[in-house]
């Protein structure tokens, strides 16, 4: 039965932001202690008002609770009210003490000059013209996004979104949503098609409006390409759409043609590129991902049909005198990839870990170095491009940095237009190069320039949409050189050794010895249950590999996984290891995450602003509490992230493979089992091997791993770039 409760918020016990769930402490008068009040609650401070309906409950665990299904807030009227109310972090910088100095000033009179006459507030101790001024901001920011609060907190959106839609619309966010509400899908991170989906039935839009429609077919491929595909078939499409949207053919047909005739999406026929044309046999773009693969095609033809700046040499002699200075005797194919590399407009270098793909790099380096023209090398990531300095002596960037990617000026500033001043640009990791990104490096490489691509065309796909290494490889447009002879000093390691095995379709050498012998940097652990696997790698983390080899416990040591959810996916691992290995009572609580100072963390998205992108991993310095932010510092720089943005990270204790790309680490533990059946592919486990550096430990199932080795049946992508670039079936 339903009743009606009225008190005022004590203190907030726990509050998930991405859904509102609270539970709160609040003083019920005629109530001698505080009463349990649990529901979603928007954005609740302590010191508020609470008009509630809900019922009352008995907790197995906790007691007595009131269970709330609606609610008002009003702002605090009594000074001890609003003490707590203005001390909570409602303000930005306005912390207990200086709360209590206020209300100590001007009582409960307190709201009403901040409302009405804030000047005033510089009669309190510590308070100067700037104070007030952020003080003035800060209210009437909060009194707006309470109203805009309000409103969504009807339509079931949680606080945190509530936040980031008044910062995305400011005070026309009501409007906005009103009107369109499948915007928020795309302009607010995190929300997607499914919660704008859900807003829009409660304001009443119906399953066939056009609007939800389009934004359905829209979402569809943006989740498309997210797997990994540049198009998707016209027909296939159809099918997709009508089951995540619940409406027949024709709406969606419609949709489909009205985006096309807006220029959103692209549809090309792809009969012409088959013997037996079909009918409706069209690939279906997002524009700017067909922008991009018809871009990469014509850039890279215009590179290969231009004379390149850099001077014809004697190219025997020049390998004759860098393997002088150099004191190594490549073999054939090294030999071929230098000849290559000076020969030729672009040239594609391909093999696994140990075949020389460094050593050739410095040998092309030393020549051109030694010929005084302008060289750039650049990797996908930071941890990739350090590492290509270190290895080679040349300084190496990102290829964001590169190319001067500015969010204040809206994207890249190397482009077409403002080239970038090389004569050869040397990259490093191509695999992990996406479709969007490989076109605005192409932009920005000049026309008379020579493009050396280098990479392991074994490893898994970009995170991103597209293939373009194998497709770069398949097209038979460019150059190629594959490095395949395992050399001497490699042939020492397992961990190579396995990787090449497991690359040829073979089982690892898996033998039998302890972990702390100094010759072994490959081991197998057996274990088919999932929960000792779970226990296994706990104790191998924080006691075992770190007490008998040396390594740091949360910066040497990576877990990699095939999945996110289950006892050894990335998300349980990832609680299990932060309470091993950074214990404690205290941090901020995210949904399901909690960061404390001193965990190991990774950003999930591109970030231009503070210059951090999706994989990058860190380690927190430093939580501000009263300042609501929180301090990581990513390779000797700090960055600071308002708690608001805290959905762009994740504890990185444990990652999944595709996440660990373009990295390397001293020591790699892998859980393999059957209960990861659907994504034990080779390339998968190939991958994560050959992201250790000096050991590597396996814990699970041979039969896991002898499934996953056998497999080589990856996803199909669907991408038409090898076709753009000359490719015949």
């Amino acid at each position: 039965m339903l009743t009606d409760l009225s008190g005022r918020i004590e203190r907030i016990t726990f509050t998930n932001e991405e859904n509102g769930f609270t539970i709160a402490k609040v003083k019920v008068q005629g109530k001698l202690d505080l009463v349990t009040v649990v529901g979603n609650l928007m954005a609740p401070m302590p010191g508020e008002i609470l008009d509630m309906r809900g019922e009352w409950a008995i907790h197995p665990k906790f007691g007595e609770q009131f269970k709330v299904v609606q609610f008002k807030t009003k702002v605090p009227a009594t000074a001890h009210g609003i003490k707590k109310y203005l001390g909570s972090g409602l303000i930005k910088g306005l912390g207990p003490v200086m709360a209590a100095r206020i209300v100590e000033r001007f009582g409960e009179k307190t709201l009403d000059i901040i409302e009405n006459q804030v000047g005033r507030l510089a009669g309190v101790k510590g308070i100067g013209q700037k104070s007030i001024a952020n003080i003035a901001k800060a209210w009437e920011a909060q009194k707006e996004i309470r109203d805009v609060m309000i409103f969504l907190q009807s339509h079931g959106v949680s606080a945190a979104y509530a936040t980031k839609i008044f910062k995305r619309y400011g005070d026309r966010s009501v409007a906005v949503v009103k009107q369109n509400p499948y915007r928020l899908a795309t302009d607010i991170f995190g929300i997607g098609f499914l919660k704008a989906d859900h807003i829009a039935k409660e304001l009443g839009f119906s399953n066939d409006a056009r609007v939800r429609v389009e934004a359905g077919v829209v979402y569809t491929l943006h989740q498309l390409s997210e797997d990994g595909h540049v198009f998707y078939p016209y027909e296939p499409l159809i099918e997709r759409c009508r089951d995540i949207l619940g409406v027949g053919r024709e709406p969606i047909v419609g949709a489909i043609g009205n985006l096309n005739a807006d220029k959103l999406i692209i549809i090309e026929d792809i009969n012409k590129d088959i013997e037996d044309s079909k009918e409706n046999n069209k690939a279906v773009y997002l524009t700017r991902l067909h922008q991009c693969e018809t871009g990469i095609a014509n850039r890279l033809k215009a590179l290969l049909s231009t004379p390149k700046s850099m001077r014809q040499v004697d190219v025997e002699r020049a390998i004759q005198w860098v393997q002088q200075q150099l004191s190594f005797q490549p073999a054939e194919n090294q030999k071929d990839a230098i000849r290559y590399a000076l020969e030729n407009k672009v040239l594609v270098i391909t093999g696994g870990p140990g075949t020389g793909k460094t050593t050739i790099i410095k040998a092309i380096l030393k020549i051109l170095s030694q010929m005084k023209i302008n060289i750039m090398l650049a990797a996908p990531t930071g941890r990739a491009a350090k590492r290509m300095s270190e290895m080679t002596g040349h300084e190496a960037k990102t290829i964001h940095r590169l190319l001067e990617y500015s969010i204040h000026k809206l994207g890249f500033q190397r482009n077409e237009k403002n080239p970038l001043d090389c004569d050869v640009l040397i990259v490093d990791e191509t695999s992990m190069i996406d479709t969007v990104l490989m076109y605005h490096l192409l932009k920005a490489v000049p026309a008379t320039a020579s493009c050396i691509f280098v990479g392991d065309v074994n490893q898994l796909p970009s995170v991103g949409a597209g293939n373009v290494l194998n497709d770069l490889i398949a097209s038979g447009a460019v150059a190629v050189i594959e490095l395949t002879e395992i050399f001497r000093q490699a042939k020492a390691s397992r961990i190579i050794v396995n990787a090449h095995k497991i690359n040829a379709g073979e089982l690892p050498v898996l033998r039998q010895s302890e972990i702390s012998d100094p010759q072994n940097d490959f081991y197998f652990i057996e274990q088919d249950d999932p929960e000792k696997v779970l226990e296994i790698i706990l104790e191998l983390a924080y006691r075992r590999i770190s007490h008998r080899f040396g390594f740091d416990a949360i910066d040497d040591i990576q877990v990699l996984t095939p999945m996110h959810k289950g006892i050894v996916g990335a998300v349980n691992l990832n609680n299990r290891l932060q309470s091993a290995l950074n214990p404690g009572n205290g941090g901020i609580v995210r949904g399901d995450r909690t960061f404390r100072v001193n965990d190991k963390v990774m950003q999930i998205r591109n970030n231009y602003d503070k210059e951090v992108f999706n994989g990058d991993i860190g380690r927190i310095t430093a939580i501000q509490a009263e300042e609501r932010r929180l301090t990581t510092r990513f390779d000797h720089r700090d960055v600071v992230y308002e708690f608001s943005e805290l959905d762009e990270m994740v504890l990185a204790y444990a990652v999944s493979v595709h996440k660990s790309q373009g990295s390397e680490y001293p020591v790699v533990i892998l859980p393999i089992l059957t209960q990861h059946y659907i994504l034990l592919q080779r390339n998968l486990i190939y991958t994560a091997v050959t992201r250790g550096r000096n050991l590597v430990v396996m814990v699970g199932s041979r039969r896991a791993l002898a499934i996953g080795v056998n497999n080589n049946q990856t996803q199909q992508r669907f991408a038409r770039l090898r076709y753009r670039l000359g490719w015949q079936p």
